[in-house]
């Protein structure tokens, strides 16, 4: 089969790669019918020595059941899936809490010998507790609203949730990538009645206007801030998004959220120390909040509105490539060229 790897920072390839089979009587193969790039797969294009590649790339994807594990029930050969970003039993005390991400017997795709998902297939461990069948044909049109369950869409449900956003909530979304548009998108269906997104690229935050964002702020750190409060009688808002992961991001963060607030985060941080002390959080009683999102928990609850169209969450996708142009598309992503990129193998 061909399938992706990053060698080094800027240096993707799509080759060919031996066949996912059933190595686990718990795992399935699933033959990739749409995938996408991440922004988080971003931070390794950026960064990654040459001595940590060929990595496979991609977590993301929808795809049809080929094979099925022995110890595997509930799914059948044609089915079509989706996939959390994350694999995981589902039966666990964390799985049972909502905390897939953390499953003793979970992990992620493209480590420990599970392949990536920007491929023409996958072995997936933990098949029974991690796909979800859907109730649609692989021709479907809703494909690229329903790839978002996989990660995007319950990434900015999870921040929304997670920071308690409720009715009459004024919320601060940090980023105008696909998750922090989607997170918009989440808090607009929890009940906020005001949204200020700060992001500074105008397409990409008409759409977030169309999410249901209601104010737009283009500046950047203090200026940002400033502007945040303005528009909040100099309080700020009880709740903050952070969809971007990089020290600026939770800087604003801090300075935009009211005192008893919350901030949530969900951008991978790239970063270990930020201020906790008692001139950021401590002292106004900020609650700090957040994680890789366990999309899993969210699926069954989101499901429903994407396939009655209620949400459009694929509106985040704006280009499509063959997988042979993946990395075409790590490229445009990386330039602000496209805001999400859907793959079709």
């Amino acid at each position: 089969m061909r399938a992706t790897f990053l060698y080094e920072a800027g240096d993707v390839r799509v080759e060919d790669a031996p066949d996912p089979v059933v190595e686990q009587p718990t795992d399935a193969v699933v033959r990739v019918v749409r995938a996408c790039v991440c922004g988080s797969d971003l931070h390794p294009y950026h960064t990654m020595a040459a001595a940590d590649g060929p990595a496979p790339m991609g977590h993301e994807f929808l795809g049809v059941v080929e094979e099925l594990g022995s110890e595997v029930s509930g799914l059948h050969r044609g089915d079509l899936v989706v996939s959390p970003f994350s694999y995981a039993d589902n039966t666990c005390e964390y799985c049972r809490e909502g905390l897939q991400t953390s499953c003793p017997r979970g992990g992620f795709y493209g480590r420990e010998g599970v392949g990536g998902a920007q491929a023409e297939a996958v072995r997936v461990p933990q098949a029974q507790g991690t796909l979800v069948k859907l109730p649609v044909r692989e021709d479907s049109e809703l494909l690229p609203a329903l790839l978002t369950l996989a990660d995007v869409y319950g990434t900015g449900y999870h921040a929304a949730h997670r920071a308690g956003v409720r009715p009459g909530h004024t919320v601060t979304v940090i980023g105008d990538g696909a998750v922090g548009l989607l997170a918009v998108l989440s808090a607009k269906q929890l009940g906020a009645e005001r949204i200020i997104l700060m992001g500074r690229h105008q397409v990409r935050t008409d759409l977030g206007r169309r999410f249901g964002a209601t104010d737009v702020v283009p500046e950047r750190g203090e200026e940002g801030i400033a502007k945040v409060r303005e528009l909040t009688g100099g309080h700020g808002t009880r709740a903050v998004l952070e969809a971007v992961g990089h020290m600026p991001a939770y800087e604003m963060a801090v300075g935009a959220v009211r005192a008893g607030g919350v901030i949530s985060r969900v951008g991978a941080p790239q970063y270990e120390d930020a201020p906790v002390g008692f001139g950021s959080l401590f002292g106004p009683n900020i609650t700090l909040t957040g994680g890789p999102a366990p999309v899993r928990a969210y699926i069954d609850e989101l499901l429903p509105a994407v396939l009655d169209g209620t949400v459009e969450p694929g509106r985040v996708f704006d280009r499509t490539v063959p997988l042979d142009e993946v990395p075409e598309g790590y490229g445009a992503m990386d330039r602000r060229e496209a805001l999400k990129v859907l793959v079709v193998p």
